[in-house]
Formats: structure tokens, C-alpha cells, sequence
């Protein structure tokens, strides 16, 4: 870790990094946002599909980025240990780039899905920026910075569906993937020209196994209950947005603008988030991330009971913003705590470790979500979200740290 940092100063150059990287993360959660809702209709587009074969390939386009993401990630995080962060946001971004613009191009269901796959295989610039910025930010504010790492994101994929909308309604469903592409390409060169990582490479030999480091931290089964809270938060973030505009529907008896109010419905956890995540940070510096992961934990599981009986789409909005506020406290405190309790030169196999459990947990969540809802009904949905958060939080308190045992 570069001697600024360790105290407690933010290194040279450090601000310019921080926004460059805020916004590249921006980008690329608007950018997704911004294309993958519309997936299923520019499938569409390429042929004559029955229901099945179109709710088929559409998930099978949705699944395959996140399969091979899980799989890749733990390559692609030793990688970034020996070559630097900046190099792998800049590997990420260049070949989602060309990716992207690509599928745009697509003529056939099978390319969408080739394309899909590589942008998997390649991906990871938000796990790496914030990998980059936990490790050139000083540890008394790393809750803050996270925070608003996270918030990052959060935003592009509030703007994205909104943007993505009004393009392909304007000019079809080619065009967000295209421009899509471009706004990657200038990610790639802000993050090459304008972003400063004080990085000392490692030469493998002299690289310790990820496990061995793991067996020397104090509270090793903190690290892997971290693993699984983000994927169990990103299970229960997926298991309910596929289904979310069909409960909306339900709940107003197909009646009315449906999709105009699903939408705000889809949109308010993240306004909630995107106003809680500053004054989450901050307190986590204060407080410590295990203390606000918990007491995310149990507000989130709260929550859900509401969610499940309720009979309103706008009250279902009102509880959906409030966990939009629990969620501030849950990703990034998890990251906070992986970023105080690793040393630094175990980052990118950390947070890229970290990546394939996100993954995981987004496949997961939406089989999960489809699963219980064709099988009961989506009140029983968010019923089961609820209870895998309560699961969370008893693993969480089972292996808190003796100084927040208190």
C-alpha cells in the first residue's frame, strides 16, 4: 500500500482517480441497464420464435454472462494482484466495448449469445474500480468510499432503463447497444489517461496463495460469510425484479398504465439507496461496517413482511424505497469489511472472489425468483427473499469479531 495511504493521507492524484472511476462505474451499470430489459424484444427481432423458444434464449442470453463471469473471475483477480487494477478496468471496458457494439450488430440469437458469454468471460470494471479505490483509500475512510462507490451503479442503472426506452422506442433496439459501446470506449481511455494507481507489480513466485493468506487473518470465516451475504443480497435483488411488473399487474388487476407504475416500483429502491449510501458511509467509519451490515440486515428482512401482504402498488413502492435504504448498508458494508480485514495485496483475488459469488448469486436469484413463482405465487417471493436475509444475518452474527460482540 502506497505510504500516503497507510497515513492516512490520500495519495496524489487521488480525487481525479476516484471521480474518473465513479463515473466509468456509472457508465458501465447504465449502460447494462440500458440494453439488457430489451434483450427479449431484439431476439425477437431476428426470427420466428415460439413463447418457449423466445423465454428460452432470452434467459439463456441473460444467464450465460453471469455463468462465465463466476468461473473466470478468480483468474482475473490473480491477474490484477501481479499487473495493477488499472490494467484490468481497462481490459474490462476495452473488450465490453467492442462486445457491445457487436451485439448490436447481431443477425442471429446465437451471436447475441456469443457476444453475451465474452462480455462474461472479459467483464469485472466495477469489481476492479472498486478494488482500485479500497486500495488507495486511507482505511478511515474506506465506509465512505465504498458507499459511494456503490452508489455508482446504483445510478447508472436508475438512468439506463429510462435512456434505453426512449432510444429503442425512437430508433430500435440496435441503437443502445451501439451507443452502449461508444460510451465504453470512453471509459477505456478516461480510465488509461486519467486514473492513478499506486501499484507495486508482485512477481508470482513471490505472490502467497490466497489461501494461506485467508488462514493468517484473525476472523477467516468473516471473509467467507462476506462471500455469501453478497450473494445472497444479489439473490434477493434478482429473485424479485424479474417478476417485479408482473406483481405490479396483478396487484392492479391489469388495469391502468401498468407499466408506467411498474416502473416507479422497479425504481424506487434505488432513489432510496442513492440517498442513504452517503450518510451509510459515513457512519460505517464511525461505527464499523460489521454494526451496519447487521443492522442493514435486519431492517431488509423487516421490510419484507409488508412487501409480502400487501395489496397496493404504491404502498408496495413505499416499502421498496425504505429497503432501497437498508440496501445502502448491505454491499458496501460487506466490501468494507473485505478492504479493512485483507491486506491490500490481496485485492483483486479478493474482490474478483468476491465478483463470481455476485454472480453466482445473480443466477441464482433469478431461477430462484421464476422457480417459486410459477410454482406458488410472487407474494411467496418475497416471502423467501425475506427469510434467506434472516439466514444472512444469523451467519453474520455467528461469526461477528469479538470487538462488536459487545
Amino acid at each position: 500500500m502506497d505510504s500516503a495511504v497507510a497515513a492516512g493521507k490520500f495519495p496524489h492524484g487521488w480525487h481525479r482517480t476516484f471521480y474518473t472511476l465513479w463515473l466509468g462505474a456509472f457508465i458501465t451499470g447504465m449502460g447494462y441497464s440500458m440494453t439488457m430489459p430489451f434483450i427479449s424484444l431484439f431476439i425477437n427481432e431476428l426470427g420466428s420464435f415460439s413463447h418457449f423458444q423466445l423465454n428460452f434464449y432470452s434467459g439463456l442470453a441473460f444467464a450465460v454472462t453471469f455463468i462465465s463471469q463466476a468461473i473466470v473471475s478468480p483468474f482475473w483477480g490473480s491477474l490484477a494482484d501481479r499487473k495493477g487494477r488499472k490494467l484490468m478496468c481497462m481490459r474490462a471496458s476495452g473488450v465490453m466495448a467492442c462486445t457491445i457494439f457487436i451485439t448490436g450488430l447481431s443477425q442471429s440469437v446465437w451471436m447475441i449469445i456469443a457476444m453475451r458469454t465474452l462480455q462474461g468471460i472479459f467483464s469485472g470494471y466495477i469489481n476492479n474500480a472498486t478494488a482500485l479505490m479500497a486500495g488507495e483509500t486511507p482505511h478511515s475512510r474506506s465506509g465512505w468510499v465504498m458507499a459511494a462507490m456503490s452508489t455508482a451503479g446504483v445510478a447508472g442503472n436508475l438512468v439506463g432503463p429510462l435512456l434505453g426506452g426512449l432510444l429503442s422506442g425512437a430508433f430500435g433496439y440496435r441503437i443502445p447497444f451501439f451507443i452502449t459501446g461508444l460510451l465504453m470506449l470512453s471509459v477505456f481511455l478516461a480510465t488509461w489517461l486519467l486514473t492513478v494507481e499506486h501499484f507495486r507489480p508482485i512477481k508470482k513466485a513471490a505472490m502467497k496463495p490466497l489461501g494461506e493468506i485467508i488462514h493468517e487473518l484473525s476472523n477467516p470465516r468473516l471473509i467467507f460469510v462476506m462471500f455469501l451475504t453478497t450473494m445472497i443480497v444479489t439473490a434477493s435483488t434478482m429473485s424479485i425484479d424479474p417478476i417485479i411488473s408482473l406483481y405490479v399487474r396483478s396487484l392492479m388487476h391489469n388495469r391502468g398504465n401498468v407499466a408506467f407504475v411498474a416502473g416507479i416500483v422497479a425504481a424506487t429502491p434505488g432513489l432510496g439507496t442513492l440517498i442513504a449510501a452517503s450518510k451509510v458511509g459515513h457512519t460505517m467509519d464511525q461505527v464499523g461496517p460489521e454494526r451496519i451490515l447487521r443492522i442493514g440486515l435486519a431492517v431488509a428482512f423487516v421490510l419484507f413482511i409488508p412487501m409480502t401482504f400487501t395489496h397496493s402498488p404504491w404502498s408496495l413502492a413505499f416499502w421498496r424505497f425504505l429497503l432501497g435504504l437498508a440496501n445502502a448498508a448491505l454491499m458496501p458494508a460487506a466490501q468494507t469489511v473485505l478492504t479493512l480485514d485483507v491486506p491490500a495485496e490481496a485485492f483483486g483475488r479478493i474482490f474478483s472472489l468476491n465478483q463470481s459469488f455476485q454472480a453466482g448469486g445473480a443466477v441464482l436469484g433469478s431461477l430462484l425468483g421464476s422457480l417459486i413463482s410459477g410454482l406458488s405465487s410472487y407474494q411467496m417471493v418475497f416471502a423467501v427473499t425475506g427469510l434467506t436475509l434472516l439466514i444472512n444475518l444469523v451467519l453474520v452474527l455467528a461469526v461477528r469479531t469479538p470487538k462488536t460482540a459487545e
